[in-house]
């Protein structure tokens, strides 16, 4: 018998499914359908079709899709799991939908509309080593996007898959990495759009000399790696081991600045002895975090470092020794120290990255280098600083306006010129533009959802504000920056020990803390009452941090502990800088609660600060909070006879 000759074709295949199904509709399986039927309704068939795509098979929560081409295809499935992020901002956690997606080109067999083979194969293999709301792209299909393609992709590493004889190399698609601009790429020069390898940058900073691979692309990100933890102990000891690398990877990836290697990739050298500096030559990264765990005698010792990407020097270490009583507090502890330490806008990573742009030429400056130095100056607390990060980060937007860091940091940057009393009204409706615009940009993070939570505040919305940054705690529960933006309107949302408590798990979480963290700290312990605390916070500052906030909040807390010379004297200082200020005019900010009010008019008084307003400033409210004496028309400062 002549068995006829199969119609075989190159085609992208693209293998999608929902993260979590099973549970999911084990929890509302009615739900969870419909949700699904509403996404494929009006995101995925949609984009598929846009795209040229044919659904060739349709599971219960998932798809296999082929296009003919592979740019296609990778276009298409990064505007889908940005449209369902987008879906997602807004829903609470057991109502997101969250897809896996895996692409590969390959040579498939068409069979009465299906398709077969080993690219089909791949494919599936591919969508499941994804991250949940990524895109993972076979090396085959890479090989065919170079050069055509607006989003980076990382090399993660070659993968051995299940009924596939040839390990298989595997490239995320940096979706979180911002798309970048083809207009300025085509623009930049020929040797910048070119450049595969990482330039190297020498930095001196607190902890030694600091060497760091940054990518030649517009906005890249510093990357990182981390290794499986080695086990010196028993087997208890190495699922510890496992659990806390896992929890290492989870929480440093919250952070949008950095870019981590998924598990799956660092998982092949377990067990085995490495060089960090060959670990990054096949990852692509700019540096290696690698540790170890042993538990003896009641007790777990863990060690952890972070290795230069070129050098193989050592540039931090720290080492932890717990009880074993409770392994998974111990686990959940390091892993979030650890990352604190590494990640965000004061991490280890990012302080390098500060000081390398500053070595840079103007002219090698890129968007990401802009805004490293935007952080940089906004930390200084001065309004000639905040002006100068303004500019700074409003050139890394005009180099990428996607680049949702930015936006972020501009809202700090204008808040704390409102602050300083620079153009107020202007400051504050800047800061909320640029944060609710930050939202947009990139509903997954969690800066900006906290920063735009915070804007809200500003304007009296206490509900919503507080809806935004419990999202962004939902979105980076163990970050030691969102936890510290939240102390500060604790109170404001009738919370004010809950405030003090999160200060305490800062301190706890990042012992380093920053100066201008004070700034949430101290005012956060005012509201509790705890004065000696709130002082100790303002006494990192210098005066000149300070704005009429912090000042009522030092002398405030000097009077309500009895130090009432040191206390009059921050009043005088206050009004020679705020001479409108008075204890009518801080109760009847935007926003405020019960609590800080109660708490304003307590202390103020106390310090001998003058208690009411004068006319033309309450003029301007439609219904300001008055003191009874101020009303009866006695405008003498209160605590004065």
């Amino acid at each position: 018998m002549i068995v006829p000759p199969m119609n075989r074709k190159l085609l992208a295949i693209l293998a999608v499914d929902m993260v979590g199904y099973s549970k999911a509709t084990e929890i509302d399986e009615a739900g969870t359908i419909e949700r699904l039927r509403a996404i494929r309704a009006d995101v995925t068939d949609t984009a598929i079709a846009l795209h040229q795509g044919r659904i060739v098979k349709l599971l219960g929560d998932g798809a296999l899709v082929v296009f003919d081409s592979v740019v296609d295809a990778v276009i298409c499935a990064a505007e889908i799991q940005k449209a369902v992020a987008v879906r997602n901002g807004g829903l609470p956690e057991q109502e997101r939908i969250v897809f896996r997606i895996g692409i590969n080109l390959g040579d498939v067999a068409l069979v009465d509309g299906d398709v077969y083979g080993d690219g089909v194969n791949i494919a599936a293999r591919i969508e499941q080593l994804a991250e949940p709301g990524g895109v993972m792209v076979s090396g085959t299909a890479y090989d065919h996007l170079q050069g055509k393609l607006d989003w980076p992709l990382d090399f993660v590493g070659e993968q051995h898959v299940k009924n596939i004889n040839r390990p298989v190399r595997m490239y995320r698609v940096r979706l979180d990495g911002k798309r970048l601009r083809r207009t300025l790429r085509q623009a930049m020069p020929h040797w910048t759009r070119t450049a595969a390898a990482a330039i190297v940058v020498l930095a001196l900073v607190g902890v030694g000399t600091w060497w760091f691979f940054q990518p030649a692309l517009l906005g890249a990100k510093p990357s990182v790696a981390v290794l499986p933890f080695n086990n010196y102990g028993d087997e208890a000891s190495g699922r510890l081991a496992d659990g806390l690398t896992e929890d290492i990877i989870t929480d440093l990836a919250r952070f949008p600045e950095l870019d981590v290697v998924a598990r799956n990739s660092t998982e092949v050298y377990k067990g085995k002895p490495v060089d960090a500096r060959q670990v990054a030559r096949a990852l692509h990264v700019g540096f290696v975090l690698e540790g170890s765990i042993q538990r003896q005698d009641g007790r777990v010792r863990v060690t952890a470092q972070l290795i230069d990407a070129l050098t193989g020097n050592h540039l931090w270490s720290d080492r932890w020794d717990r009880p074993a009583e409770d392994v998974f507090a111990v686990q959940t502890e390091i892993a979030e120290q650890v990352s604190n330490r590494l990640g965000g806008g004061v991490g280890l990573i990012q302080t390098a990255g500060r000081a390398a742009a500053k070595r840079k030429r103007p002219e090698n400056l890129n968007a990401y280098d802009y805004y490293l130095l935007g952080t940089e100056k906004i930390e200084e607390i001065t309004v000639a600083d905040e002006q100068e990060a303004i500019a700074l980060l409003n050139r890394a937007i005009e180099l990428d306006p996607g680049l949702a860091r930015a936006w972020v940091e501009l809202y700090h940057a204008h808040g704390i010129l409102a602050g300083f009393g620079i153009n107020p009204e202007s400051e504050i409706k800047a800061a909320a533009d640029v944060a609710e615009h930050a939202v947009r940009l990139d509903p997954g993070d969690a800066e900006a959802h906290a920063v735009f939570g915070m804007s809200l505040s500003h304007k009296g919305d206490n509900a919503r504000a507080k809806a935004e940054l419990d999202t962004a705690l939902r979105l980076a529960p163990g970050s030691s920056e969102i936890l510290t933006f939240y102390t500060g309107y604790a109170a404001r949302f009738g919370e004010p020990e809950r405030g003090a408590q999160m200060v305490d798990q800062v301190m706890r979480l990042d012992p380093n803390y920053p100066m201008w963290t004070s700034n949430f700290f101290g005012p956060a312990y005012f509201m509790a009452g705890r004065y000696e605390d709130a002082l100790k916070m303002l006494e990192r500052m210098t005066p000149d941090n300070y704005d009429h906030w912090r000042w009522v909040v030092f002398g405030g807390s000097l009077a309500a502990l009895g130090r009432m010379d040191e206390a009059n004297a921050a009043v005088r200082e206050t009004l020679k800088q705020y001479p409108d200020l008075t204890v009518e005019s801080m109760i009847n900010e935007v926003g405020l609660s019960t609590s800080e009010r109660s708490r304003f008019i307590e202390t103020m008084p106390l310090a001998g600060f003058p208690a009411c307003a004068k006319p033309e400033a309450l003029a301007k409210l439609a219904k300001p909070v008055r003191l009874p004496e101020c009303e009866a028309g006695e405008a003498q400062p209160l605590g004065q006879p």
